[in-house]
């Protein structure tokens, strides 16, 4: 590998990552950054590889909680959500994306997500 023909400056970041706060402020969802979505691959999987490294535990039920058994899969909390995107890459079935990249046959997941949380 060739070192680069002029040194490299590095810049401070000027703004949040993905939907996440500044380091130095608690973790709440910025106002309209989109949420990560679970969809149909995670129907009778269930893998929570994605609940073990989500920063905000915004991926339920969890092994731990009693409604895991009777869920037929596992939900984001579009509310809480931050949008950091660890999880993805853990889910062995590929199941969760970001909301603007869903596959238009799983649509129907955005809400079935949200409506897990509601009431």
């Amino acid at each position: 590998m060739h070192p680069p023909s002029k040194p490299l400056r590095w810049a401070p970041l000027t703004e949040p990552l993905r939907g996440l706060a500044p380091p130095d402020q608690p973790h709440e969802k910025i106002p309209g950054a989109m949420t990560y979505v679970i969809a149909e691959p995670c129907i009778t999987t269930k893998d929570t590889a994605c609940v073990e490294v989500c920063p905000v535990d915004c991926i339920h039920p969890t092994k731990d909680e009693d409604e895991f058994e009777g869920a037929e899969m596992i939900y984001i909390n579009p509310d809480e959500c931050i949008d950091c995107g660890a999880c993805a890459p853990e889910c062995p079935v590929e199941a969760i994306f970001d909301e603007g990249d869903l596959p238009e046959k799983w649509a129907a997941f955005t809400k079935k997500n949200a409506d897990y949380f509601a009431g």
